[in-house]
């Protein structure tokens, strides 16, 4: 298993060069790099410049931290087809950059319309068919999650459309920050992550509060607080225990399924090589130094016994 950061926090306020070494500095082997925007902004084409290119690697080399997987975020589900045809654009040069690195995962969301599902959910497979054989010839994983304000929000539905398509090289991620949308405010991580069985490749760790108690959040008008209306979501990715996530629950479920090693046990490497666990916290760079290693230990000592 690989742990992971993920350098939001850090890209918004440092370099390329000092970001790498800060995660190297917390002890951590691999990076998520979520999206940045010099590499792959969010929804737009990406960029990633020779300049660019030659400053990651050179602090890859310095510090021995590797690339686990890139996210990537783009309009795929449309809602309208230019919208669908710009996003299968950005992904083949996005698939392009990823082989160039050595990156073996990409990490994903719908990124639909939660107003429009229908029509987003026919754009989705309308990519698919499109992007699935160029994945598969490239040897890539391509791991979905769902996330709040999407056409699909829910966990169980996720896994369903990711493993209709039965190929090794889709997986499911499960971000703990977006429990309580996963199955409407239940918060059961345990039937969830059993529910995502073998296709579960990575689990981003992050807590959040439960949005569908009352008073967790406030907004107004008050209509909002029920989450009345659609185009309404909230959620966080705070330090584990600072919310309302059964942290224990998952950890104790991980080990169940073996999510460490289940890689390992494989006759033959498993496209995109072992599992991901990543590191999600996002709104408090100035915590970082104390929870950043923190998270990284815990992982450790939950997962793989250290």
């Amino acid at each position: 298993m690989k742990i992971a950061f993920d350098v939001d926090v850090l890209a918004k306020q440092m370099d390329i060069n000092t970001m790498v070494h800060q995660v190297a500095d917390w002890g951590y082997k691999y990076i998520e790099q979520s999206p940045h925007p010099r590499i792959n902004p969010f929804y737009k084409h990406p960029l990633f410049s020779e300049d660019c290119e030659r400053e990651y690697r050179k602090a890859l080399k310095e510090t021995g931290v590797e690339i686990s997987s890139f996210i990537v975020v783009y309009r795929w589900s449309g809602p309208t087809e230019e919208e669908r045809q710009f996003a299968v654009r950005n992904w083949k040069r996005m698939i392009e950059i990823a082989v160039d690195m050595g990156v073996p995962v990409i990490n994903t969301e719908f990124s639909g319309d939660p107003n429009q599902q229908e029509i987003c959910n026919g754009m989705w497979f309308k990519s698919m068919e499109e992007l699935l054989p160029i994945i598969e010839r490239e040897g890539l994983r391509v791991e979905i999650q769902s996330h709040p304000y999407d056409f699909c929000e829910l966990n169980n539905e996720t896994c369903d459309l990711v493993k209709s398509f039965r190929s090794k090289n889709l997986g499911v991620v499960y971000s703990a920050a977006h429990t309580f949308f996963y199955d409407q405010g239940k918060g059961d991580v345990r039937s969830m992550l059993k529910y995502a069985g073998d296709e579960l490749t990575h689990v981003l760790f992050a807590d959040t509060f439960n949005q569908t108690l009352d008073c967790r959040y406030i907004a107004n008008p008050p209509s909002l607080n029920a989450r009345g209306r659609a185009d309404v979501t909230i959620h966080q990715h705070l330090a584990m225990g600072e919310g309302d996530v059964d942290f224990a629950g998952i950890f104790e479920t991980l080990r169940g399924m073996d999510f460490a090693n289940k890689q390992l046990k494989k006759d033959a490497p498993k496209v995109g090589g072992d599992n991901i666990a990543c590191v999600s916290y996002f709104g408090f760079p100035e915590k970082m130094n104390i929870q950043a290693p923190e998270a990284r230990e815990r992982i450790e000592r939950e997962l793989l016994g250290k």
